[in-house]
C-alpha cells in the first residue's frame, strides 16, 4: 500500500512556502500583511508532521500534538488580530496547497489509497480548524470581557468628567449672569434717562450708573480672562519665555502695582530680601502674574495688619517667595479645595467677597507648575495665611 505520509514529510517545506505565499497574496487576509514569515508560518510544520503520522500505517497517530498545536494556533491568531474569516481562508488555502503539492504522489496510488489519504487529511484539517476556533473564540471572549470592563470604567470616568464640566459651566454661567444683568440693567436705565431728559444739567446720577457699568464690566472681563487662562493651560497652549531677571526688582514692581489696594485698607506692605538671589532665569510675566494674584488675594482677605513678602535663596539651585497676611485665614476643610477652579472661601455671613472669581489660586497653581516649581499653604482661621512658592533658579525648556 502506498505510504503518503513519507511524501508529505518530504514536501513539508514546499507546502509551507507555497502556503505562506498564497496567504500573503490573498487580499482578504489583511492581517497577514503585517506579519513576518515566521509569524504566518507559526506551528504549521508541526501540524503537518502530525498529519503525516495519521496517514502512516506504521506509526501511531500523533493526535495529541495535533490538538495541542491547533489550540495554540487559535490563541496566537486571536492575539495577532485575525478575524474568523481570515482564519477560515488560511485553512482553505492549506487544504488546497497540500493536495496540490501531493497531487503527483496521489496519482501513483490506487483509488482506495487516494480516497483514504484524502479523507484522513480532510479529517485532520477539520479537527485542526475546530480546535483552532475553540481557543480563538475563547481568547476573543476574554478580550471582549476586558474591553467591556475597560469601557465601563471609561464610561464612569467620562460621566464624572461630564458632570464636573457641567457643574463648572453652570457655575461659570451663574458668575457671568450677575455682572451681565447689572451691566444691561444700568445701561438701559442710563439710556432711558438720557432719552427722557436730554438736557438734564445734573449728570451725577448718570455718572454713578456709568461707574457701576464699568465696575461690573471689569469684573466680567476678569472672569472671562481667568477662564481663558485656565483653558489655555489645560490645552497645553501656555509657553515659557525665560529671561534673566532680578527677583527683588520684579517683586518691588509688583508691590507698587498693588500698593493702592493695600493703602485703601490701611494695610502695611513689607519686603524682606536680604538673602534673595541676585539673578534667576524664569518667565518674568508668569512670575509677576503669580505674585499679583497672591498679593491681591492677601489684601482682599485681610482687614487689618500686614502683608509680608520674603524672598530667599535655597540649596540645590532653588529659591522661594513667601507671602504672609494677617487676614481671615482658611479652615483645614477649605484648604483641601483652595486651588480648585471656581472654589471660593465663604465668609462668616455665608457670602463670597466681592471681585473674586474663584479662579485666581487655580491659575497660580498652574503657573507655578509651568515654572517647574511648587506652592504650599499654611493657614489658621482668624490668624492669617502663608503661601510659599519654591522655584528653580533656572527653568528648563527641555
Amino acid at each position: 500500500m502506498k505510504d503518503f505520509s513519507l511524501a508529505l514529510l518530504n514536501k513539508i517545506e514546499i507546502i509551507i512556502e507555497q502556503w505562506v505565499e498564497a496567504v500573503r497574496q490573498d487580499e482578504k487576509i489583511e492581517t497577514a500583511k503585517e506579519l513576518t514569515y515566521k509569524g504566518i508560518r507559526d506551528s504549521l510544520p508541526i501540524l503537518l508532521q502530525a498529519i503525516a503520522t495519521i496517514l502512516s500505517e506504521s506509526e501511531d497517530s500523533d493526535i495529541k500534538t495535533l490538538v495541542e498545536k491547533s489550540l495554540e494556533h487559535g490563541k496566537l491568531r486571536a492575539k495577532q488580530g485575525y478575524d474568523a474569516e481570515e482564519i477560515a481562508r488560511e485553512y482553505r488555502l492549506i487544504r488546497c496547497v497540500i493536495f496540490s503539492v501531493l497531487e503527483e504522489d496521489l496519482e501513483q496510488g490506487t483509488t482506495v489509497e487516494v480516497i483514504r489519504a484524502m479523507r484522513l487529511i480532510d479529517t485532520a484539517i477539520d479537527e485542526i480548524i475546530a480546535r483552532c476556533f475553540q481557543t480563538y473564540t475563547q481568547e476573543r471572549l476574554k478580550e471582549f470581557e476586558q474591553l467591556q470592563s475597560q469601557m465601563r470604567l471609561t464610561n464612569q470616568e467620562l460621566t464624572r468628567l461630564v458632570r464636573a464640566s457641567k457643574d463648572n459651566l453652570a457655575h461659570l454661567a451663574h458668575e457671568l449672569k450677575t455682572p451681565l444683568t447689572s451691566i444691561i440693567g444700568y445701561s438701559d436705565l442710563f439710556l432711558r434717562q438720557m432719552k427722557q431728559n436730554p438736557n438734564v444739567e445734573n449728570n451725577v446720577p448718570n455718572l454713578e450708573h456709568i461707574e457701576k457699568v464699568q465696575r461690573n464690566g471689569r469684573q466680567l472681563l476678569r472672569l472671562i480672562n481667568d477662564s481663558l487662562e485656565i483653558s489655555r493651560y489645560e490645552a497645553g497652549q501656555m509657553q515659557l519665555h525665560p529671561t534673566e531677571i532680578n527677583p527683588q526688582t520684579l517683586i518691588n514692581q509688583t508691590l507698587e502695582m498693588v500698593e493702592s489696594l493695600a493703602s485703601a485698607k490701611l494695610l502695611k506692605l513689607t519686603l524682606e530680601c536680604q538673602n534673595c538671589p541676585e539673578q534667576v532665569i524664569t518667565d518674568s510675566l508668569r512670575l509677576q502674574q503669580i505674585l499679583t494674584n497672591l498679593l491681591s488675594n492677601a489684601i482682599r482677605y485681610t482687614e487689618t495688619g500686614t502683608i509680608k513678602v520674603i524672598c530667599e535663596s535655597l540649596p540645590d539651585n532653588q529659591w522661594s517667595i513667601t507671602i504672609s497676611d494677617t487676614g481671615k485665614g482658611i479652615t483645614p476643610e477649605d484648604q483641601k479645595h483652595i486651588f480648585e477652579p471656581y472654589f471660593r472661601v465663604v465668609s462668616a455671613d455665608n457670602s463670597y467677597l466681592p471681585n473674586s472669581t474663584g479662579l485666581g489660586l487655580a491659575i497660580v497653581r498652574r503657573l507655578v507648575k509651568l515654572l517647574q516649581g511648587q506652592i504650599s499653604l499654611t493657614s489658621q482661621p482668624g490668624i492669617g495665611s502663608t503661601f510659599t512658592i519654591t522655584l528653580p533658579t533656572e527653568v528648563s525648556l527641555s
